[in-house]
């Protein structure tokens, strides 16, 4: 078993190597003058189980080709197999013609993946759970709903986590958290944190004029002397959050917070979540925090290297992956 990381995430890549005790694989992935990428792995991968760690954000189309040529540098080097460890995957929004002569992006992205010598994919929280079946390889989506869970359960109970995080203070105590999908398309993933909490739910009806923009038209819940903690797998410019953050400080809610898995941010987005109802964004580390995300006051990250690394010895170990959901 070997751990190679490409450019988009080194330190999670280095985290999870840390976690697994191993060092990562000595290869170079660096750009010629026009920017071409060129990939050169400096020892043996022969026979090996290698484990290949990039999210394909942004620049999503640079670090989608390092993927893709490591892995064709990987097949030609006699691997035995290579798993695709992308925690973030890019383009998953694009999982269905949305109008006519329109791509569906994530499934030629599958296409190219598999055709550059993937023999596996282990990813998390998908945006779109069919995505799985783009591939004709097998797919692990991880979710990070455990993390979530363990985190609020730990600032709920200050010291019971190994990591420093800031106290999650309820009003009137446990019983009055509750979890808020910020749109119908999320609520199963709302849920599952629900459910875990065993706390009530909560949705956010909107209506979305055209991409990019979105209008909130209704909470679907009481959630009227309530904590509210908005669940979505990502957040890029961040207008659906703090609409729905609005929205439920409009129907009575005392406080909002949002547990968000990849943290796009694109554009003005850390300064519109600054200027929110937005208590605190804990986002995980799926995606490379900016200096301008590690500076904002009301945004955390929280790590995933113990989760992908567990995935990682399971899939090399041919154990169960599903255990870890649990």
């Amino acid at each position: 078993m070997k751990i190679v990381a490409c450019n988009s995430n080194l330190p999670l890549a280095e985290k999870v190597a840390a976690e697994l005790r191993m060092p990562l694989c000595n290869v170079s992935v660096r750009r010629f003058a026009d920017m071409e990428v060129f990939v050169e792995i400096h020892e043996n991968v022969r026979g090996e189980d290698i484990f290949v760690i990039q999210s394909t954000c942004s620049p999503t189309n640079d670090n989608l080709m390092e993927l893709l040529i490591m892995l064709d540098a990987l097949r030609r080097a006699s691997a035995r197999r290579v798993t695709a460890v992308v925690p973030y995957f890019g383009y998953a929004r694009q999982d269905r013609k949305s109008g006519s002569r329109t791509p569906i992006s994530a499934k030629l992205v599958a296409n190219l993946l598999v055709e550059a010598g993937a023999n596996r994919i282990l990813t998390m929280d998908l945006h779109a759970m069919q995505i799985q079946g783009f591939f004709d390889i097998p797919v692990d989506n991880l979710y990070a709903a455990p993390l979530f869970t363990r985190d609020i359960k730990g600032r709920i109970d200050p010291g019971s986590l190994p990591y420093a995080v800031p106290p999650l203070e309820i009003p009137g105590g446990f019983q009055n958290l509750m979890i808020v999908s910020p749109d119908v398309g999320g609520v199963v993933r709302a849920r599952q944190l629900a459910q875990r909490l065993n706390v009530d739910l909560a949705i956010i009806d909107k209506r979305r004029e055209r991409a990019g923009v979105s209008e909130v038209m209704n909470v679907i819940g009481d959630v009227r002397g309530r904590y509210c903690i908005l669940v979505d797998d990502i957040v890029d410019s961040g207008g659906s959050l703090c609409n729905a953050a609005v929205a439920l400080v409009k129907e009575g809610a005392v406080a909002v917070e949002a547990y968000v898995t990849h943290g796009v941010l694109t554009g003005s987005a850390v300064p519109r979540i600054a200027q929110s109802p937005i208590r605190m964004l804990t986002l995980t580390d799926s995606i490379a925090a900016t200096e301008v995300v590690e500076q904002a006051v009301n945004i955390r990250q929280i790590s995933t290297a113990n989760l992908l690394s567990r995935a990682m010895r399971a899939v090399a170990d041919e154990s169960s992956v599903s255990s870890l959901f649990d």
